[in-house]
């Protein structure tokens, strides 16, 4: 991929996303954006979100109520979404798990297997909270 012209805006992206463990969805990314960049349009935060998972410096983590969540570590890990609140969650499995999936999913295919993406469901800590005080 060639290289780009800086943009301060995908800066702002960017440094917005590092400093959070939210997984926002893009409108999340630009309504804290325009605080600082008042003239930033939605168009140039999506343009900007989808060039950065291109380049593979963000996620994009499908969720499955048709929204798109995003997320700045690029490590391998999954994640947990919270079936009441939709919220977007990290889970962390040992090393050796993620690694050998795709290993025991390359032995059951005939093609070739590069990646997986796995992604848990059920209710996040405040959900469960929630629901255990009702």
């Amino acid at each position: 991929m060639p290289t780009l012209k800086f943009s301060r805006q995908r800066e702002a992206i960017k440094g917005y996303l590092a400093g959070t463990k939210e997984h926002p969805t893009a409108d999340t990314v630009y309504a804290e954006l325009k605080k600082d960049y008042p003239n930033i349009s939605l168009g140039t935060v999506y343009r900007n979100l989808n060039l950065l998972v291109d380049m593979g410096e963000i996620i994009k983590i499908p969720t499955s109520d048709g929204g798109i969540r995003f997320d700045f570590d690029v490590s391998d890990h999954c994640h947990l979404i919270c079936e009441k609140c939709g919220r977007v969650e990290d889970i962390s499995l040992d090393e050796s798990i993620i690694s050998s999936i795709n290993d025991q999913a390359q032995s059951t295919y005939d093609g070739l297997v590069k990646d997986h993406e796995i992604q848990f469901f059920g209710l996040c800590k405040h959900c469960l909270e929630e629901t255990n005080t009702q």
